[in-house]
C-alpha cells in the first residue's frame, strides 16, 4: 500500500503542476479573459471525469484484472501524460498561429473558436489523469484485498496531499526555470512514474482476483436513511459544483487582503486542498470504526460554507492568514472528509463505479464556477452568494436531523442543527462585504470583477476586487500626451490598453484624433462618470471606440494600426499575468500595429531592481529605439519608456509643447503642477535615465518574456535567499566567535 500512496502523490503533484502551468501559457496564446481562463478550466475536469468514467468502464468490461496488468497500465498512461509536457505548449502554439491566419472580429467567434482548440488539445490528456483512479483501485484490489472498499479514498487521500505541495513548489521552479523548466519537472516525474510502476508490476499478482466485485465491506454498509432521499450520485455533484463555486468567490473576498499576485491564489488553493487533505485523512480514520455519518454533518458543511462572511469582513482586524485558514479551512476539511465517504459508498470497491461517480463529482466542478462567476456574482454580492452555495447543505442538515430514529437521538441531532441554524444566522446578520468600509460607494459587478468607486474630489479611487488600481494624477495624463507630442507629425489615431479611471483614454480624445481603449473588465468603462464629469459626453463622441477584451487578445486580431500605443497595466507590477503585457512575446505582436514612425509607451509602477532591468531589456530587445524618464526620481515612482521602431526625435520642452494642441495642452495641465506645456514637458524630461542605468542595478536579469515572468516571481530572490543569507552570515559569526573565544 505505501507504493500505491506514493505513486499517486506524485501523480497529483503532475496534475496540478499542469494544470496551474497549461493554464498560464494558454493565457499568453489566447487572452487573459474570464471566459477563456473558465473554457481552460472547464476542459481540465471534463477531461478527468471523462477518463475517470471511460476507465472504469473498461475495467468492468474486460472482468477481472490482475494487479500486474492494472500496474503496467498504470505506467503505460503516466508515460502519455509526461509526454504532454512537451506537446502541449507546441498545440497551443500552433492554435495561436492557426487563429492568426483567419481574422476572427467577433469576441464570440474568437472565443468559440479558441476553445474548441483549447479543449482539443488539454481534455485528452487530462483524460490520461482521469483514468488512473480506478485502475490504481484495480490494482489494490488485486492485491490489497481488505483495502479494496477504500480503495478510492486512500488514493483520493495521496492525490490531494500531492496536488497541496504542486500548488506551492513548482513556484520555486517557475521563478528559476520559467514555465517550460516547470512541465520538464513533470516530465521527469511521470517518467519516474512509469518505471516505478513497471517494476512494481513485476513483484505484483499475476492472477486476477477471485472474489467478486459486489461484495461488501460491512464497515461501509451503505445503510444511512440519507440515501433514500438524497442520491449519492446528486450528493456528490452538488458537492464538486458547492466547492467550485466557492472558491470562485473566495478569490474575490480574499483578495483585498491578499494581493494580486500569484501566490496569493496559490495560498488560497494550497489551504483549500491541505485541509481537504486533513478532512480525507480523518475520514480514513472515522470509517474504521463507524458505517454512517451524523446527519448534523451536512448542517455543519453549510454553516463553515459562511465563515468568509466573518474572516473577511472589514470591520474585523485580523492577520491575513487567519483570514484564509479559519475562511477556508473548515469547509475543505468538512468536504474533504464527505467526498471520498460518498465515493466509497457508492464504488464499494468496484473501479467502474468510482469512475462514474469521480466523473460525476466533476460534472459538479465544471458547473460551479460558471453558475458563481457568470450568473451569481454579476448580480449579487459576495455574500449572499455565500449564502445561495450554503444553502442546499443547510436545507439538508434540517431534513436528516427529522430521519434519526430514537427519540433521543433525533433530539440531540435537532439540538445540533438548531445550533448550527443559529451560528448560521448570526453569520449572515453580521456579515459584511469589503464595500462596507467605504461611504456611499459605486458598486458595479460583473464576471470578471467586484469594482468599487469611492470618494471625493482628487481623492476619488477605483477598486478591483478591493484592490486599488489608479487614482487621480498627473501622470496617467502624461501616458497619452509624451508620446503624442513626440510623433514628428500629427497624429492619426492611437490606442490606450487598459481603462483605469478613463484619465489616459480622455487625454487621447483631446487631441480630437480616433481613440480606441482595450479594457479587461467591462464594467470599468461603466465609471467613467465618477472619475470626469464630461464622460457621456466623451462616450458619444464618435472618435471614441472601446473594445471589451484582453489587450493583447485584441491586437492579435485586429489589422489596424496606430501612431501611439500607451500601456498602463494595473498595478502592483507583480500583479499576476501583468508580465503578458510586458514581455518581449507581447512587444513582437505589438509591433506591427504601429504605424511608421508610431510610438509605444510603457508604463512600469515601481519595482525591485530585477522587476526594472527586466522591462528594460525585454523593451530594449524589441525595439531599435528606446528612451525612459521617472515621474518622481526620487521617489522612483514609476517610468515613463517611449519606444518606436524608427528614431525617436531630442525635441525639447518647447517643441513638445508647440506640438501640443490647445485642448490637450488645457487637459495636460488641468491637475498642474506647472502652469504651462512647456515647464510640464520640461519636469520630466529632465528626469531621463539611460536604459544602462536601469539594467546596471540587476546586470544578470534575463529580459522578461512569457516563460520567465520574473515580475510575478519573486519569493526565491526577495524573501528565501536573502533569509538564507542572513542565517548563513549568523552561522558564520557564531563559528568565528566560538574559534575566537577558543583562542583566547
Amino acid at each position: 500500500m505505501p507504493w500505491f500512496f506514493v505513486l499517486f502523490f506524485l501523480s497529483g503533484f503532475c496534475s496540478i503542476l499542469y494544470e496551474l502551468v497549461w493554464l498560464r501559457l494558454s493565457m499568453a496564446s489566447f487572452g487573459v479573459t474570464s471566459a477563456l481562463i473558465s473554457i481552460v478550466l472547464s476542459a481540465f475536469m471534463a477531461g478527468l471525469g471523462l477518463g475517470s468514467w471511460v476507465s472504469g468502464r473498461v475495467v468492468r468490461k474486460h472482468g477481472p484484472m490482475s494487479q500486474a496488468v492494472a500496474l503496467r497500465i498504470y505506467a503505460v498512461i503516466e508515460l502519455l501524460v509526461g509526454s504532454s509536457a512537451l506537446l502541449v505548449p507546441q498545440q497551443l502554439r500552433l492554435g495561436r498561429q492557426l487563429l492568426q491566419s483567419f481574422v476572427l472580429p467577433s469576441s464570440a467567434q474568437y472565443y468559440l473558436a479558441s476553445g474548441v482548440w483549447l479543449a482539443l488539445t488539454v481534455v485528452p490528456w487530462c483524460a490520461c489523469m482521469g483514468a488512473t483512479i480506478p485502475l490504481g483501485m484495480q490494482a489494490i484490489r488485486s492485491g490489497v484485498e481488505r483495502e479494496s472498499p477504500r480503495a478510492f479514498s486512500y488514493l483520493y487521500l495521496a492525490n490531494v496531499l500531492g496536488a497541496v505541495a504542486g500548488a506551492t513548489v513548482p513556484l520555486l521552479v517557475i521563478e528559476v526555470y520559467g514555465f517550460h523548466g516547470a512541465l520538464r519537472l513533470g516530465a521527469i516525474l511521470n517518467g519516474l512514474l512509469f518505471v516505478s510502476a513497471m517494476l512494481l508490476s513485476f513483484r505484483s499478482r499475476v492472477a486476477p482476483p477471485t472474489r467478486s466485485p459486489d461484495v461488501l465491506s460491512a464497515v461501509l454498509s451503505p445503510g444511512a436513511e440519507i440515501d433514500a432521499k438524497f442520491t449519492l450520485l446528486f450528493l456528490l455533484f452538488t458537492t464538486g459544483l458547492t466547492s467550485m463555486g466557492m472558491e470562485m468567490v473566495w478569490i474575490r473576498e480574499l483578495t483585498p487582503y491578499l494581493g494580486t499576485v500569484v501566490y496569493a491564489f496559490a495560498s488560497i488553493l494550497g489551504t483549500y486542498l491541505l485541509f481537504t487533505f486533513l478532512g480525507s485523512l480523518s475520514y480514513r480514520r472515522w470509517s474504521l470504526r463507524h458505517a454512517q455519518e451524523q446527519g448534523v454533518v451536512w448542517m455543519w458543511l453549510g454553516l463553515a460554507a459562511l465563515l468568509p462572511l466573518l474572516t473577511a469582513s472589514p470591520k474585523i482586524r485580523l492577520w491575513q492568514g487567519v483570514r484564509l485558514i479559519f475562511g477556508i479551512g473548515p469547509f475543505s476539511a468538512i468536504l474533504g472528509f464527505v467526498t471520498p465517504m460518498l465515493v466509497d459508498r457508492w464504488s464499494r470497491g468496484d473501479p467502474d463505479r468510482a469512475g462514474k461517480a469521480y466523473a460525476v463529482n466533476t460534472a459538479g466542478c465544471i458547473l460551479g464556477p460558471l453558475l458563481s462567476g457568470f450568473l451569481l456574482l454579476p448580480w449579487l454580492s459576495e455574500r449572499w452568494v455565500l449564502s445561495v452555495l450554503a444553502f442546499p447543505w443547510l436545507a439538508m442538515g434540517i431534513k436528516q436531523s427529522q430521519t434519526v430514529i430514537s427519540h433521543d437521538g433525533r433530539h440531540r441531532a435537532r439540538a445540533k442543527v438548531w445550533a448550527a441554524g443559529a451560528l448560521a444566522l448570526l453569520l449572515l446578520v453580521f456579515g459584511r462585504d469589503f464595500e462596507s468600509r467605504f461611504h456611499h460607494p459605486e458598486v458595479r459587478r460583473d464576471h470578471t470583477a467586484t469594482l468599487i468607486a469611492s470618494g471625493e474630489g482628487m481623492n476619488r479611487h477605483l477598486f478591483v476586487n478591493g484592490i486599488g488600481i489608479t487614482v487621480l494624477t498627473p501622470a496617467t495624463k502624461m501616458m497619452a500626451h509624451l508620446p503624442l507630442a513626440f510623433l514628428d507629425r500629427p497624429p492619426q489615431n492611437s490606442l490606450v490598453v487598459c481603462f483605469g479611471m478613463g484619465t489616459t483614454y480622455r487625454a487621447l480624445l483631446s487631441w480630437n484624433i480616433p481613440a480606441t481603449a482595450a479594457e479587461l473588465v467591462p464594467s470599468v468603462p461603466k465609471l467613467f462618470w465618477y472619475f470626469h464629469s464630461d464622460a457621456p459626453q466623451l462616450l458619444r463622441s464618435p472618435l471614441s471606440h472601446i473594445v471589451i477584451d484582453d489587450g493583447r487578445r485584441y491586437l492579435e486580431r485586429t489589422k489596424q494600426q496606430y501612431d501611439v500605443i500607451t500601456i498602463d497595466p494595473p498595478p502592483p507590477v507583480e500583479a499576476a499575468g501583468s508580465s503578458l503585457l510586458y514581455s518581449k512575446e507581447f512587444y513582437e505582436t505589438l509591433k506591427p500595429h504601429l504605424r511608421y514612425g508610431g510610438i509605444l509607451h510603457q508604463w512600469l509602477p515601481s519595482g525591485d531592481a530585477v522587476d526594472d532591468a527586466a522591462v528594460t531589456r525585454a523593451l530594449q530587445e524589441s525595439f531599435p529605439f528606446v528612451r525612459a524618464f521617472y515621474e518622481h526620481p526620487k521617489e522612483r515612482w514609476g517610468v515613463h519608456f517611449l519606444a518606436s521602431l524608427q528614431p525617436l526625435r531630442n525635441w525639447s520642452a518647447a517643441e513638445l509643447a508647440q506640438h501640443t494642441p490647445e485642448a490637450a495642452a488645457r487637459d495636460l495641465l488641468e491637475w498642474g503642477p506647472e502652469t504651462d506645456a512647456e515647464h510640464q514637458f520640461g519636469a520630466l524630461l529632465r528626469n531621463e535615465i539611460s536604459l544602462s542605468q536601469m539594467i546596471a542595478e540587476a546586470p544578470a536579469a534575463p529580459a522578461l518574456q512569457d516563460d520567465r515572468p520574473v515580475n510575478e516571481y519573486y519569493l526565491l530572490r526577495r524573501e528565501i535567499l536573502p533569509r538564507l543569507g542572513d542565517i548563513r552570515f549568523r552561522i558564520r559569526a557564531s563559528v568565528q566567535s566560538f574559534g575566537d573565544a577558543q583562542r583566547n
